[in-house]
């Protein structure tokens, strides 16, 4: 297997390009994490941990705050568009270059030029996110060693076009079966149609308010929808079941619990047989009013964004840091075979963390 040299000197765009010639899609983030570990191995202001493919480096200098910067390294599968390409415009091209490798880079350079910040850093580097979040390496990481991960503020170099994003939402699927029994379609009244009986179901979402809530001055909008709906076995039979699955993306104020009981009420009277939760994860606060959070937005510039959708600063809030989003990567261009970054974006990144870390 070839050994890849990261030089953590040069400027963050050259550094994102050479992060995204190193394939590291989810699962196969070896060669990646090798890589990364031997350059802040390098670094002798860092403590350096590995566990599987997950690096996590510290500095120790006692200061009175420790940050968390996190970004993984896995990519979604390469789509032709390895290796990496500067065009004309500006323009970083290639797989991973806004999902997270920019972001990923940022963190390096900060590792490497800042080795006495004013507040203590804890760099992790984790594999596969893209992927089942039972493989999710933040997550085997806060299982296994959760002290590698205290911190009272977190920063996740996701994508967001340059703009602060204050938690993110959290997202509930749930599966809601009716039921009927079989009959031939030419004789439907010796049966009764599960699928007509899903109708209070799609009524109640259809006149459904989602409510709007504002949490550290910023203003989460949340969602009640029917993403699928399944029955019918042939086209001559009276269907004996269907399912309707609903997607809840709620706002970080509300526990896990009082979304599912929220979406319980919701169709308690709609004649559903079966209430499944197929899948659930919590949102996370935007931590704006923390001082650390504070100086940041000072730091970064700009208006600070609620986060439509999940990202791992939901892990973070779990373990009781606050945390933002905040990349150089658009996440509109996340995941596309024509995936790319403006270059000078990625070290307008790196110096707006900086000065941060340096003030």
């Amino acid at each position: 297997m070839d050994r890849h040299v990261l030089d953590l000197s040069t400027d963050a765009a050259a550094l994102t390009a050479a992060l995204v010639d190193i394939p590291s899609e989810s699962g196969r983030e070896g060669p990646l994490a090798d890589a990364v570990e031997e350059a802040l191995r390098g670094l002798p202001h860092l403590t350096v941990d590995r566990y599987g493919n997950n690096v996590v480096a510290r500095t120790g200098l006692g200061r009175a705050e420790r940050v968390v910067l996190a970004g993984h390294l896995d990519t979604v599968p390469i789509a032709g568009n390895v290796p990496s390409r500067l065009d004309e415009e500006g323009y970083l091209w290639g797989c991973g270059t806004c999902d997270m490798k920019s972001g990923v880079a940022v963190q390096l350079r900060i590792a490497a030029t800042v080795p006495a910040p004013n507040r203590d850093l804890t760099f992790v580097f984790y594999d596969n996110e893209e992927v089942a979040a039972e493989l999710n390496g933040l997550g085997r990481v806060a299982a296994a060693h959760p002290d590698w991960l205290r911190g009272d503020f977190a920063v996740l170099l996701e994508p967001s076009d340059g703009q602060v994003e204050g938690g993110c939402q959290g997202t509930l699927r749930v599966l809601l079966r009716t039921s009927g029994e079989r009959a031939h379609s030419a004789r439907s009244w010796m049966g009764s149609n599960a699928v007509h009986a899903a109708a209070p179901i799609l009524a109640r979402l259809a006149s459904y308010e989602p409510r709007r809530v504002v949490i550290d001055g910023l203003e989460y909008r949340e969602g009640l929808n029917a993403v699928g709906i399944e029955g019918g076995v042939a086209t001559n039979v009276i269907p004996d079941s269907c399912t309707v699955t609903v997607n809840f993306r709620y706002a970080p104020d509300r526990t896990g619990e009082e979304a599912e009981r929220h979406v319980r009420e919701v169709f308690a009277d709609c004649g559903i047989t079966e209430f499944t939760v197929d899948d659930h994860t919590g949102g996370a606060l935007p931590g704006l009013s923390h001082p650390a959070a504070a100086a940041f937005m000072a730091a970064v510039g700009g208006r600070a964004l609620p986060k439509f959708g999940w990202t791992d600063v939901s892990r973070f809030t779990a373990l009781g840091v606050p945390a933002v989003n905040y990349g150089p990567g658009a996440s509109s261009l996340a995941h596309k075979r024509d995936e790319r970054v403006l270059a000078s974006l990625i070290g307008h990144c790196e110096e707006r963390l900086r000065s941060w870390l340096t003030a």
